[in-house]
């Protein structure tokens, strides 16, 4: 429950920035600009619908396979969490510092040339974007592997909501305290090691399948101190890649993830500051 509410929190914050920066743009332009927001919502709602049209096409799909084609299936999108969850941290490094600038620039253009459609379609592809890695990511965590979604799961996506609005509320007050640079750098490292859990869940999955070996089958056993069969053990499994009796294959696996993401998270970082030393 605890990683659900977290990437639904997480992810509608920063569909909620998106949706405000556009909302304040119009809202506070001139009366041409204002024409826009009915555009601007229509844009929102339409984001949100194919975001619930894919969530309820993979618990559908899940419905269909059986057997090992259902595990492959879900093995495989484990997998594609992982890879989706830290390609968002790099594309939020690499364009964090002009997402505003860029939107507000997009929005000029099309309110000056009367394309309120534009508008609808560059909210529609902003909220369908963040929901269906919202639905990607939940489906990574289990949200609707077994073909239905329980009362919990559906809580924790009312919570997530719910505290979403909260920040973004607090968010918007300014300040040093509740900066969105920080929350973003908080998030982000967050987020990498939820990509790592999702990582070892796919290497557990295609271990048990029998594709990786285990090479040693268990490294050590910390589960007196913190056992990931447990209700916070496991939490903190879900959200860390914690095991308490590792193969070594689980650790080659953790390593490689983290080497990987320094690299990209890295080079990332590298390339808004030679931009802007080539505009200068």
């Amino acid at each position: 429950m605890g990683q659900v509410l977290f990437i639904v929190w997480r992810e509608s914050v920063e569909a909620l920035l998106v949706v405000g920066i556009l909302y304040a743009w119009l809202k506070n332009g001139d009366a041409a600009a204002r024409r826009g927001l009915p555009y601007l919502w229509a844009g929102v709602a339409a984001g949100v619908l194919a975001a619930i049209g894919l969530g309820a096409a993979l618990v559908g799909f899940t419905e269909v396979l059986s057997g090992d084609a259902q595990d492959y299936f879900q093995t495989a999108m484990v997998l594609i969490a992982c890879v989706l969850i830290v390609q968002m941290v790099l594309w939020m490094k690499q364009h964090g510092r002009t997402l505003k600038r860029e939107m507000e620039q997009s929005l000029e253009k099309s309110t000056r040339e009367a394309n309120w459609w534009g508008i609808a379609v560059l909210v529609a592809l902003a909220i369908a974007r963040e929901g269906s890695e919202t639905v990607i990511f939940l489906y990574g965590l289990g949200f609707g592997q077994s073909g239905h979604v329980d009362g919990a799961q559906i809580l924790a996506v009312v919570l997530g909501l719910a505290l979403a609005f909260a920040t973004f509320y607090l968010l918007q007050l300014g300040g040093k305290v509740f900066s969105w640079r920080s929350f973003f750098r908080v998030t982000e490292i967050m987020l990498l090691f939820l990509g790592a859990g999702l990582f070892q869940t796919g290497v557990d999955k295609l271990i048990d399948k029998e594709i990786l070996p285990t090479i040693i089958d268990q490294l050590w056993d910390t589960s007196k101190i913190l056992d990931d069969s447990s209700t916070f053990g496991s939490l903190v499994a879900t959200l860390t890649g914690y095991r308490a009796h590792p193969a070594l294959m689980n650790l080659i696996a953790y390593a490689a993830y983290w080497a990987v993401v320094w690299l990209l998270v890295r080079r990332a970082s590298r390339q808004p500051a030679q931009a802007a030393r080539r505009a200068a």
